[in-house]
């Protein structure tokens, strides 16, 4: 029994952290400034952690049922955070009050398990050993979580789905301790139910996720969602109204298909107007390839190299059809490119400081260049 307990206590920590971190999470998507939404939802988490810690010392009977109960209050609470979050920030006006509450109503009952959990187990260990073994796994939990929740979580669950994908797991722990500490025959069958039915309305959760993402997201913003992605880096947002394209990266637009062009333009031209003799271009950060397209304008440049810190934007302008008839016109200007590199005379609006001379004899002619993919 004592190792399963103490593999509760592995799990519960998991739990709490999972909901500490899908709550900063958000908020920093929701709302940028990352760094003060992390430092105040930990803040308030772990304060919250400590007034249920010492909220425990008021629980004197019954405590594997109450220890049970929590357990379901946490998976309830904490498994529908996230959603209750999107669906608040797209509703109300409050979202920072309901925010802090969840954070707040979480921590506090993460901060009753553990104590409750140790008074259960001290009848089992002397003091030390209740403390070391539950401080051990504690922690052990919390860094499961840590490297769970952006490798795996988040990428291929999203927030919603990860919160209560752990809500689940916090059920699935009161089920478990209601069958190794068997509280009293009535009490027993209540607590199973209770586990069946929370579990039954997480399970709903889960398979609505999407649906719920999607209303909260549709009223955020104005135009037609065509594509949304959670990756490790960021949430990606696609819109479209008519031929006006938007792309938002966390919440934050980031261009309009209609006027990216002179941001683009700016950022490019003017250091290659004055810098003729570059060859070749690093781009670091540019995964939607719009200005790769201005750059390739520039005839001398015959190497770009671009870098961008998430894959997905890369793939996703490469393979998703609406952006690819943006990006598009990246390949285009690089065959314009190619071809303007063969034509070694000077014509018109085409010059070359090292073909000065028109080349009528050679070089009257349409070039037609083509783009092989492997």
């Amino acid at each position: 029994m004592t190792p399963a307990l103490l593999t509760s206590v592995l799990l519960i920590a998991a739990c709490g952290l999972i909901y500490e971190l899908v709550a900063g999470t958000l908020a920093s998507y929701l709302l940028g400034d990352s760094i003060t939404q992390f430092s105040t939802v930990i803040g308030t988490y772990l304060f919250a952690m400590g007034v249920g810690s010492g909220l425990s010392r008021f629980v004197t009977r019954g405590l594997a049922t109450r220890f049970i109960v929590i357990e379901l209050m946490v998976g309830l609470v904490g498994g529908f955070s996230s959603a209750v979050l999107f669906v608040s920030f797209a509703f109300t006006d409050a979202f920072r009050v309901v925010l802090y509450a969840l954070v707040f109503v979480t921590g506090v009952l993460v901060g009753l398990e553990i104590p409750l959990l140790m008074r259960i187990l001290r009848d089992r260990f002397e003091f030390k050993d209740v403390v070391a073994h539950v401080l051990t796994f504690d922690y052990l939990g919390a860094l499961g979580a840590s490297l769970l929740f952006p490798i795996v979580l988040v990428p291929r669950l999203g927030l919603v789905r990860s919160a209560l994908f752990f809500g689940i797991v916090n059920v699935l722990v009161a089920a478990w301790t209601t069958t190794l500490l068997k509280p009293a025959g009535m009490a027993r069958r209540i607590l199973y139910a209770a586990c069946v039915a929370v579990l039954a309305v997480l399970g709903a959760g889960m398979v609505l996720a999407d649906r719920i993402l999607d209303i909260g997201e549709g009223n955020i913003y104005a135009d037609e969602i065509v594509l949304a992605r959670t990756t490790p880096y960021q949430r990606i947002v696609l819109t479209a109204w008519k031929d006006d394209l938007r792309l938002f990266l966390n919440n934050n637009l980031q261009f309009s298909s209609r006027d990216e062009y002179r941001y683009h333009e700016a950022l490019v031209h003017p250091v290659l107007s004055a810098r003729p003799d570059v060859r070749r271009v690093l781009v670091l950060g540019g995964g939607d390839g719009l200005a790769v397209r201005e750059i390739l304008r520039h005839p001398q440049v015959t190497s770009v190299t671009l870098v961008d810190l998430d894959p997905e934007m890369t793939r996703l302008f490469s393979t998703h059809p609406e952006l690819r008839r943006i990006s598009s016109i990246v390949t285009a200007g690089f065959l314009i490119a190619r071809a303007a590199l063969r034509r070694e005379e000077s014509r018109g609006a085409h010059f070359r400081t090292d073909f000065p001379l028109r080349d009528d004899l050679h070089w009257k002619t349409r070039i037609a260049d083509r783009l092989h993919v492997d």
